[in-house]
């Protein structure tokens, strides 16, 4: 099966599109993606092929996790996402247990997006979230935002707790990405309990990198974004209430 998709990725493949790619997702010396590789394949493009593919077993999948291509190891992220959709519970966690053992291959920010919250956050929604707090913690950049883009799932189900617990830990987080996904998280509950986000803003608005406000804020009317983005003191934002 493992060979199946390969061939099946190689025919779908566009040069053009993988030179593009080792600009977009930042593969040079010293960049969050280095040494990475591309065949060249859309994201709808690899969805549109993963139902001829579900009979993939967990052990093919976990080789293809394994490769070099970027494609070829989302091609496989998207499997575990939709074999976590159907499964029972036993399926469920077998597949929970493959993609945390094998954290090392979900390696950039779209490879995390697209897998995070469907197995991680799904997986711990009714359970002990303590490994959500252990991959906020890890030194590892890829860790850090599986553990805040997990939390994206009970985000739409209206539970915000360890969102915003997790995202206080990552507050003063030296990377860009995870600025990003804090801010993008901290936007989604604005989304669905606004006085929730700006309680937090509150909070936290002196010590927040300018990029994760920025993006938390990016759906505010534009009068209220430029005031919480010139506030400069504690009573500057009490008056944002």
């Amino acid at each position: 099966m493992v060979a199946d998709i390969q061939l099946k990725l190689r025919q779908l493949a566009d040069p053009a599109i993988a030179r593009h790619s080792l600009r977009f997702f930042k593969t040079g010396r010293g960049e969050y993606g280095e040494g990475d590789r591309f065949l060249g394949i859309r994201v709808p493009v690899l969805r549109k092929h993963i139902r001829e593919f579900m009979d993939a077993s967990l052990e093919d999948i976990q080789e293809l996790l394994t490769s070099d291509f970027h494609e070829e190891r989302l091609f496989a992220l998207l499997l575990l996402v939709r074999k976590f959709e159907k499964g029972d519970e036993a399926q469920q966690n077998d597949v929970y247990d493959l993609y945390f053992r094998n954290r090392s291959s979900v390696n950039n920010w779209d490879l995390v997006d697209s897998s995070a919250p469907y197995i991680v956050g799904a997986w711990l929604e009714k359970r002990d979230p303590s490994p959500l707090y252990n991959l906020a913690r890890s030194d590892s950049l890829w860790d850090r935002r599986i553990a805040i883009v997990a939390t994206f799932h009970c985000i739409r189900k209206g539970s915000f707790d360890d969102a915003l617990r997790i995202s206080r830990l990552l507050i003063q987080d030296r990377e860009d990405l995870i600025h990003k996904a804090v801010g993008w998280m901290l936007r989604e509950i604005g989304k669905r309990d606004i006085e929730a986000e700006k309680a937090f803003l509150r909070q936290h608005l002196l010590e927040m990198p300018r990029t994760m406000l920025r993006y938390a804020i990016e759906k505010f009317p534009e009068h209220e974004r430029k005031r919480y983005l010139v506030c400069i003191s504690e009573e500057e934002i009490s008056d944002l209430r």
